[in-house]
C-alpha cells in the first residue's frame, strides 16, 4: 500500500511540474522582445536557451582564437583557482583531523599572470592541478576589461525587462573538461552566454528545495604548493558553516547504491531539466534555481563563457520560495505518512486530531442551535 502511495505521489509531483514549466527547457531562435522575456519566462521564472543572440559579438571569432587572448591579456594580472580534481565550491571528505568528514572545500587562488594560467588551464592533467579561470566578483569588467569591445557591456532586451538596471556583475570563465559545479542556486537573474565550446546544465527548479537536502557543512581551503605540486584541505579558522546542496547527481558505481538511499526524494522524483548551451547561445536561469554544470571544450581544449548577474526582485516570488524553504520536511519520502505533516518546527498538524476538533466544532454549533 505504502509502495503506491509513493508512486501516486511521485506521478502527482511529476504531472504539477510538467504543467507549470513542461518537459524540456524551451529554445528560442532568435532573441525575444523585452515584453515577450518578461511575460513568459522572467515573470513565471522559467529558463530558457536563446540561440543567435550574441551572433554580433566579435568575441566569437576572436576569444577561442587563444594567441589573441594571450597578447590582449599580456600585461593583466587575473584570479587562478586551483584544485586537485577541477570541483570547487564542492563537498570534499576531510583527510584530517576528522578523516571521512565532509566539508565545503574552496579553491586555492592565485594572481598570476594571464598567458600563466591559460597555460596551466590547457595543461591540468600534465600538472596534476586543474585551473579555472573565474571569479565571480565582476572581474570581467575588473580583471579583463580590455577585452570589453568583444561583446555587448549588458544583454539589452534582458535589461529593459528587468527593470532597466545594468548588470551588478559581469564574470568571465574560461575552463577545461574537468571544470564542474556542483548543484547550488543565486540571488540573481542569470544570463549566461557560450563564446566557445558547451556548457552542460542540471536544472531544478526552486519548488524542488526540499530534494536537495541541504545542510549546513564545515568551511576549509585548499591550498597548494607549486614546489611539491600537493594540496592540503583545512578547515577554515574561525571555524564557520555554509548551507550546500548535499546531492551528487553524477555518482560513481561504488557509491551509487549508498548515495542514492541517502537522497531518496532527489533520485526517486521528477529529473532535473538537463539542457546544453552551445557557442553563440545564452542561457537565461532565473533566480533561485538549483543548477549544476559541467563542459566541453573547444578544439583548442577550453570552454569560454560569460555571465551577466541581474538583482532579482524580492517580490512576492521570493517570498514564496523563502516560505518553501522554511518548511520542515520531515522524513524521506518512503516513510511518509498520510495522516501528519510539518508546517515548521513550531508548529506541527496531525490529520486525525484535525478531524476530531472539527467534528467538536460541529457538535458545539448544534447544542448553540437548540439553545436560541
Amino acid at each position: 500500500m505504502m509502495e503506491e502511495q509513493v508512486r501516486l505521489l511521485e506521478g502527482l509531483w511529476g504531472d504539477v511540474r510538467e504543467l507549470s514549466l513542461g518537459n524540456r527547457i524551451q529554445r528560442l531562435d532568435s532573441t525575444p522582445t523585452p515584453l515577450q522575456f518578461l511575460r513568459d519566462y522572467v515573470s513565471p521564472n522559467k529558463p530558457c536557451i536563446i540561440s543567435n543572440a550574441i551572433s554580433h559579438w566579435p568575441a566569437l571569432s576572436l576569444w577561442p582564437n587563444l594567441s589573441y587572448l594571450s597578447s590582449s591579456l599580456s600585461d593583466s594580472t587575473v584570479s587562478l583557482h586551483l584544485t586537485p580534481d577541477g570541483r570547487a565550491d564542492s563537498l570534499v571528505p576531510l583527510e584530517t583531523p576528522k578523516k571521512g568528514e565532509t566539508c565545503f572545500a574552496s579553491a586555492h587562488v592565485e594572481h598570476v599572470p594571464f598567458p600563466c594560467a591559460l597555460d596551466l588551464v590547457l595543461n591540468s592533467e600534465r600538472n596534476n592541478v586543474v585551473g579555472y579561470l573565474q571569479q565571480q566578483n565582476d572581474c570581467f569588467r575588473e580583471e579583463y576589461s580590455v577585452l570589453a569591445s568583444g561583446c555587448d557591456a549588458h544583454i539589452p532586451w534582458a535589461t529593459e525587462a528587468l527593470g532597466g538596471c545594468l548588470p551588478e556583475a559581469v564574470n568571465l570563465w574560461i575552463g577545461n573538461h574537468s571544470s564542474e559545479t556542483s548543484f547550488h542556486k543565486d540571488h540573481y537573474e542569470n544570463l549566461y552566454a557560450v563564446v566557445s565550446g558547451e556548457k552542460q546544465f542540471l536544472l531544478l527548479p526552486p519548488t524542488d528545495e526540499h530534494r536537495m537536502y541541504i545542510q549546513e557543512y564545515p568551511a576549509a581551503q585548499y591550498s597548494y604548493s607549486s614546489g611539491s605540486g600537493e594540496f592540503r584541505l583545512e578547515l577554515e579558522k574561525p571555524q564557520r558553516y555554509v548551507p550546500w546542496c548535499s546531492v551528487n547527481p553524477y555518482l560513481p558505481p561504488e557509491t551509487k547504491e549508498n548515495e542514492m538511499s541517502k537522497f531518496p526524494l532527489y533520485f526517486n522524483g521528477p529529473k532535473p531539466f538537463h539542457c546544453t548551451g552551445k557557442a553563440g547561445e545564452i542561457l537565461y536561469l532565473p533566480s533561485m534555481w538549483f543548477h549544476h554544470v559541467r563542459q566541453s571544450p573547444d578544439d583548442n581544449g577550453c570552454t569560454i563563457a560569460i555571465n551577466y548577474w541581474y538583482d532579482m526582485q524580492f517580490d512576492i516570488k521570493y517570498a514564496y520560495f523563502n516560505f518553501l524553504q522554511s518548511i520542515h520536511h520531515g522524513p524521506p519520502l518512503m516513510n511518509y505518512d498520510a495522516t501528519k505533516f510539518t508546517l515548521s518546527d513550531e508548529l506541527y498538524i496531525d490529520a486525525n486530531e484535525l478531524e476530531a476538533e472539527e467534528a467538536n466544532q460541529e457538535d458545539t454549533k448544534d447544542e448553540r442551535a437548540l439553545i436560541f
